[in-house]
């Protein structure tokens, strides 16, 4: 008999113990100009959204992955962002901007 598929919010254990951090060829800055975070990298940046940004900036690798959460939510009066923050963390993995 097999287990009931089952739609988990909550990461693994080992994605929630990560201490993401920004990986060495990325630096975060706000451009002026654009009046917006920015990605800086060898060829190019990237312009991020308020949310990105606010993630980003929380990504200094002494937070876990639920702390960093914790902080976001307290900073910003809201709960249940642990879904977007994850799926937004594991895409910036992907993109190698985290370690």
């Amino acid at each position: 008999m097999s287990a009931a598929p089952t739609t988990e919010t909550a990461p693994a254990p080992a994605a929630a113990a990560r201490r993401p951090s920004l990986h060495g060829t990325f630096r975060l800055q706000w451009e002026p100009a654009q009046q917006a975070w920015v990605l800086l990298y060898p060829e190019g940046m990237v312009t991020l959204n308020d949310s990105a940004a606010a993630i980003l900036r929380h990504c200094d690798g002494t937070r876990t992955l639920d702390m960093l959460i914790d902080d976001l939510q307290a900073a910003f009066g809201v709960d249940g962002i642990a879904p977007e923050v994850h799926a937004f963390v594991s895409h910036a993995i992907e993109r190698g901007w985290l370690v």
